[in-house]
């Protein structure tokens, strides 16, 4: 063959390589996709789809690349479930879920502890599609110890979140839980947006959102009405971001409550700030329990800019927490240390004439109180009052109501 031709074959081959190794890597590219419907879902709201759910998600966590796992709009039921990682070959697991989701009322099938809906031991979650987890709590709420015993044996959270890094959950629902309707427990750079979060009013610890030993979260722009704290800060917490939560009814935006148990870690660097907060028991809240074990502390916490409607204690901070009596008497104070609290910028109206509540420890005294530009009225004919106790309180005008000692 002549040498001409032999060159020309030489860069076709080439060239016909080339192209099917781009070709071959964007094949490789594309993202799956696992669909429940693949995998015989029943989706008739009664049927347990448990099973499927699980194999459904083992095929997506055994996949590469960005994975969707699709839930289409349907209504479907589920026993107690756990979405496990890791998925070592995943970069981000999407799961969109449009469908409407219920959860057994049998207790039985809740072992003591475990949760409803568990996601957890992954790394690049993503949560949307504006689906619905429904606890269909009202069936059990009458079988909630934790109001009258301290250490009560919990019912089931609705959807937890355990040990996850790098978590975006956008456009997720939940109604009715049993126990709390969202948990984030060990989670790192956790991300959650455009939620909606409802239970009536009388519900017992329905909490809207319980974050606890994590760090680097941020809640934003989220509707919650529940029977207890919209949101609460629990032990062992730092760098977090709260914003743009519309809350009531329910309990208001609660640190604590802290020192239950013994050796709890410090809670630091919380941010709350751009919310409502309408026709709820508190505002914007620190709660100790009053015989709290161990020593622990909660500083750098900030409440910035909050519009209060009608609420029963719009600013407190309480190291007497003890619900039902349920303590060991009021000569043991608590052991939580409070410093570097800072509330600007918090006005509207009070349903009860003491506005502040500053209750602090008589063995371990908050230091360091800040209170900027603070103007609630009482919707009574009297003027706000404030109270405090163990308290190193700085203030700034205007401030109605009117300086503690």
């Amino acid at each position: 063959m002549r040498p001409g031709f032999m060159k020309m074959l030489a860069q076709l081959v080439c060239i016909f390589l080339y192209v099917f190794h781009v070709n071959a890597r964007r094949l490789t590219e594309i993202s799956p996709t696992i669909d429940v419907r693949y995998y015989g879902v029943h989706a008739d709201g009664v049927t347990d789809d448990s099973t499927v759910f699980l194999e459904a998600w083992a095929a997506a966590c055994a996949s590469s690349g960005d994975v969707k796992l699709l839930i289409p709009p349907a209504t479907y039921f589920l026993n107690p479930v756990k979405f496990s990682g890791p998925c070592p070959y995943v970069n981000t697991l999407t799961v969109y879920q449009e469908g409407y989701i219920k959860a057994s009322t049998d207790l039985s099938k809740y072992v003591s502890g475990n949760d409803w809906v568990q996601f957890g031991n992954m790394n690049g979650l993503r949560i949307t599609g504006g689906g619905t987890f429904d606890g269909q709590g009202n069936f059990s709420w009458s079988y909630d110890e934790c109001p009258k015993t301290k250490f009560c044996n919990v019912l089931p959270t609705s959807v937890m979140f355990v040990n996850l890094n790098d978590t975006i959950i956008y456009g997720m629902n939940s109604v009715n839980p049993k126990f709390f309707h969202v948990g984030v427990l060990q989670c790192q750079n956790f991300y959650a947006s455009e939620m909606y979060i409802e239970a009536s009013e009388d519900s017992p610890n329905t909490d809207g959102i319980h974050i606890e030993r994590s760090s680097g979260v941020t809640i934003h722009d989220v509707f919650i009405g529940t029977g207890d704290d919209c949101i609460s800060i629990g032990q062992g917490t730092t760098d977090i971001l709260i914003s743009n939560i519309t809350c009531g009814p329910g309990h208001g935006i609660s640190v604590g409550s802290l020192g239950k148990y013994p050796n709890e870690g410090d809670v630091r660097g919380l941010v709350v700030r751009d919310s409502t907060i309408t026709n709820t028991m508190n505002g914007v809240r620190i709660k100790t329990w009053q015989d709290s074990p161990s020593s622990s502390s909660a500083t750098n916490i900030t409440f910035e800019n909050i519009q209060m409607k009608n609420v029963n204690n719009p600013i407190i901070i309480d190291q007497t927490y003890c619900p039902e009596n349920l303590c060991n008497g009021d000569t043991v104070p608590s052991r939580v240390s409070i410093s570097d609290v800072y509330f600007k910028e918090i006005n509207g109206t009070s349903a009860s004439q003491v506005a502040v509540t500053l209750n602090c420890s008589q063995g371990t005294p908050c230091q360091n109180i800040h209170l900027e530009d603070i103007l609630l009225k009482y919707v009574g004919e009297e003027l706000p009052t404030a109270v405090c106790a163990y308290a190193d309180t700085y203030f700034s005008a205007p401030m109605l109501p009117l300086p503690c000692n």
